[in-house]
């Protein structure tokens, strides 16, 4: 994973640059709006199914929320994978402009729309608790990623070190 810094209202920001700008909008205002909420996010994270997440959410509980990023109907009707998240999260959204149609995304799965600065709950997701030991597995990939990305911020060459 590559992350780059880009300053964005004088406040330098991480970005990983694998989205689209139009999806890293959705993305940042997103998180911006699951963090107000008490969650903590990690990008992109790679699942047990060999999916990414474009966002996984981790609860002051442990609950564990994927949200999904469309940002275009082509995008939405291009993505057969989405249905395999519901194995990996106690609840799933999409996250999509205020220009979508939200008609066409399906009736389990929550609603996030989202620009840059923020982002609001439209229709909130049907609950599926996962089994403690997938909870479990999920986490431990949540924290790995979480904290392998802040050691590699905080040292770029630690790829290149031994462990």
């Amino acid at each position: 994973m590559t992350f780059g810094t880009d300053m964005r209202d004088d406040v330098p920001v991480v970005t990983d640059r694998r989205q689209s700008p139009r999806a890293g909008e959705i993305q940042r205002g997103t998180c911006r709006l699951l963090r107000a909420l008490g969650f903590a996010t990690v990008s992109e994270l790679g699942l047990s199914s060999g999916h990414r997440a474009d966002i996984a959410a981790l609860g002051r509980k442990g609950e564990l929320w994927i949200v999904e990023i469309k940002s275009s109907v082509e995008d939405f009707r291009a993505d057969a994978k989405w249905p395999a998240y519901h194995d990996h999260c106690d609840r799933l959204f999409f996250a999509v402009r205020n220009d979508m149609p939200l008609e066409i995304l399906p009736g389990a799965t929550g609603i996030i729309v989202a620009d840059r600065f923020g982002a609001a709950i439209v229709r909130d997701a049907a609950q599926l608790p996962l089994p403690a030991a997938r909870r479990r597995a999920v986490q431990l990939r949540f924290a790995r990623a979480a904290a392998l990305r802040l050691h590699t911020m905080m040292d770029p060459d630690a790829d290149a070190a031994t462990i």
